[in-house]
């Protein structure tokens, strides 16, 4: 059991990296990006052929970074300049993404076991591979908190708390959406990258439902530790990512659940995930004019003594 929780926090942290991704485009920018789901298997794909061709671990991750930039900078740009729908622009380089994945893999999928990689150095023991993990998310997490509170990182969230505003004020919003789109599926293609060569082998379907994952993530973070400051909002994310692949663990070992059950899993949490606040708001709203109620009516019958 405890083998598998130390998997399920290795899993988590390098699962993260796509939860902050993810973070950006749906909580900072308000844009429903789906984009995810393709540029997941992109960075797999990119890191997994680049390795198999004799290139550096480290440079085929880097690749996997910039093929995940492009990405999302052509949804970026056909939301702003080809005023096509957020949404609809998401789908559309989703379904792009995976013919283009299969076009660089050459194939459905590809291997690199027993293939030198990024992380088959520290695998074991397994506190090395989570610490020096750990260290490298909280290193990138730092970053893009820095980045966050440049003139540009507070002209992205500007943009989208009120885009409105922001134009008025003589930002660009569409170069700040580009930027932030592309750098959300920039950080999710390193996510798909690891993970392709943690598991050994990287496949043209690994980011189906990858957006849900990361929106699990990024809700059960912020329910535990809040948005007050960025640091703490991208620490919540980091956490989330964390606890949503122990639950599942715990998940997979109920005895009537098969792997095969990991989607509706998965989309089980969400659901609570998402649902489970508005029904504590509700009862609190309840018990308050339940309160006030009660005290309207002590109010009223202190009154009628009173004249009595």
């Amino acid at each position: 059991m405890l083998t598998s929780i130390y998997g399920a926090i290795a899993l988590g942290l390098l699962f993260a990296l796509m939860a902050l991704g993810v973070y950006i485009t749906f909580r900072i920018l308000n844009f429903p990006d789906l984009t995810v789901d393709g540029s997941f298997a992109t960075g797999g794909a990119i890191a997994t052929v680049m390795i198999t061709h004799g290139y550096s671990p480290w440079l085929a991750t880097l690749g996997a970074l910039g093929g995940g930039l492009i990405a999302g900078a052509c949804t970026g740009l056909l939301h702003t300049k080809g005023k096509v729908n957020g949404l609809l622009a998401g789908i559309l380089m989703m379904i792009a993404l995976y013919s283009i994945n299969i076009r660089i893999m050459g194939r459905p999928n590809v291997s690199v076991i027993n293939m030198d990689t990024l992380l088959s150095p520290i695998k074991k023991p397994i506190g090395l591979y989570i610490a020096i993990l750990l260290v490298a998310i909280l290193l990138i997490k730092l970053l893009l908190d820095a980045f966050l509170h440049t003139d540009l990182g507070l002209a992205l969230r500007a943009t989208g708390d009120n885009s409105r505003m922001i134009r008025s004020l003589g930002s660009n919003t569409d170069t700040t959406t580009i930027v932030g789109v592309s750098l959300s599926n920039g950080l999710v293609a390193v996510s798909g990258a690891l993970i392709a060569q943690d598991a050994g082998f990287a496949d043209a379907t690994m980011g189906v439902g990858i957006i849900v994952i990361g929106l699990a993530s990024v809700i059960i973070g912020e329910a535990i530790i809040g948005t007050r400051t960025v640091f703490i909002a991208t620490l919540a994310v980091i956490l989330g990512s964390i606890l949503y692949r122990i639950v599942v663990a715990f998940a997979l070992r109920v005895p009537w659940l098969k792997a095969s059950d990991l989607k509706l899993i998965t989309a089980s949490i969400v659901i609570v995930a998402l649902v489970l606040p508005t029904v504590q708001r509700a009862f609190k709203q309840k018990s308050l004019a339940r309160k006030r109620s009660l005290e309207l009516a002590g109010v009223t019958a202190a009154g009628k003594g009173g004249k009595s």
